[in-house]
């Protein structure tokens, strides 16, 4: 069973440098939280014709490119580049080589903007360069510690990093493989996203519901992380509308069966417990709709903004809020207006993905609602949050 494991306890780590670049949570929640919002904030204006985006990957290709390679990327940085210190005691980027990771991130999403400024190789290699540096800020801590399973997330990055080469093939005039690259970067990061909930969830509830206790089964995790897997491949080699159907379907059953062995009905009394079953809960509804979509009863792109706003949007947005908290010593209580923006995040998923469906003719003003709604949520988590990931840890440790 492919199982993320943590590392026997170790002796503190003390980070160098700044607040800010204590551990990688810092700056790279605060950097997802506020491109989530400005992004789609600039999107809309770029899609309704209101502002002019630069050309290098074009409009859809920009928007597409910078929620994935942009906002999801931050997000996994900041996940990783803090947890795989935890579970091996072994100390990750901080400081110096952490603002450097930042400020590659940073340059990654403004040198797209001056296309026909600044050569296009050049914006490619920068963006390209991201992905493989923080691999390898985690790599040597994962090589030192014993749990070897723990390393498959280098690799996993490199995957992300290829799929990140087929979008600037495209931008640079080479292969026509955006869209595959798009397709395999969010396929990617559900499939990270489902590796560590994996871990997170059970583990999570199991600290808040009183004598709760987690039920896997071997062959369902197994059988999960086979069939996202070669979901994956068959899209990216042999796009088989009937064969992704099939596996489409497995995902989805063998997620269900998955989460009714963590669940527990208390869990929707603590909002930031509720906030990760639903986002789950999205990516089977994304699975069922991708299946759909093969049969042409759906449009692939609802399917897909289903696994990317209700997906990965409502889980990334619970894990960093209890994740910030955590690792800030602050009570893993999060204040009632984020507690609404998980609700409203979840309504921003339902009115992007079947607002569609109800009434097409209605199609612009679902994608305004849906984006005012993430573009409110994310603005609330900065509001809140900032501070937090500014400030050293209420109990004085480090970090």
């Amino acid at each position: 069973m492919l199982k993320i494991h943590s590392e026997p306890p170790k002796p503190e780590i003390v980070p160098d440098g700044p607040t800010l670049l204590a551990l990688g949570f810092r700056p790279f929640f605060s950097a997802a939280g506020l491109s989530a919002a400005v992004l789609i904030l600039v999107w809309l204006g770029a899609w309704s014709g209101g502002l002019n985006l630069s050309a290098y990957y074009g409009i859809i290709g920009w928007h597409s490119h910078e929620m994935l390679f942009g906002y999801a990327a931050a997000v996994i940085a900041g996940f990783l580049l803090t947890a795989v210190g935890n579970w091996t005691g072994v100390k990750t980027p901080s400081g110096k080589p952490l603002a450097w990771l930042a400020l590659l991130w940073i340059t990654g999403r403004l040198l797209p903007l001056a296309a026909g400024y600044v050569p296009a190789p050049v914006i490619a290699l920068v963006d390209l360069a991201f992905l493989p540096a923080v691999a390898l800020g985690i790599g040597p801590p994962l090589w030192q510690g014993k749990q070897k399973i723990n390393r498959i997330f280098v690799p996993l990055l490199l995957a992300m990093a290829l799929a990140n080469g087929l979008v600037h093939l495209q931008a640079l005039g080479i292969a026509d493989t955006a869209n595959r690259g798009a397709d395999m970067m969010l396929l990617l990061v559900v499939f990270l996203v489902v590796l560590i909930a994996g871990r997170v969830v059970p583990f999570f509830t199991q600290a808040v519901v009183p004598g709760y206790q987690a039920k896997r089964v071997p062959w369902v995790e197994n059988t999960s992380v086979a069939s996202l897997i070669l979901f994956i491949l068959v899209q990216l080699i042999y796009p088989m509308p009937l064969l992704i159907g099939l596996l489409a379907l497995v995902i989805a059953a063998t997620q269900i069966i998955r989460v009714a062995g963590w669940h527990d009905l208390k869990i929707w009394q603590t909002p930031i417990l509720w906030v990760l079953y639903t986002g789950i809960a999205w990516i089977i509804v994304g699975f069922v709709l991708l299946a759909l979509s093969t049969q042409g009863l759906v449009g692939a792109n609802l399917a897909k903004h289903a696994l990317a706003v209700g997906g990965v949007g409502v889980l990334t947005l619970g894990m960093m809020s209890r994740v910030a908290l955590g690792h800030t010593g602050r009570p893993l209580q999060p204040v009632r207006i984020v507690d609404w923006s998980f609700g409203l995040l979840n309504l921003a998923a339902l009115v992007r993905v079947f607002g569609p469906l109800v009434m097409p003719d209605r199609y612009t003003l679902w994608v305004h609602l849906s984006g005012g709604l993430w573009a409110i949520c994310f603005l609330v988590f900065c509001f809140v949050y900032l501070p937090i990931l500014f400030k050293p840890r209420v109990d004085g440790k480090p970090g």
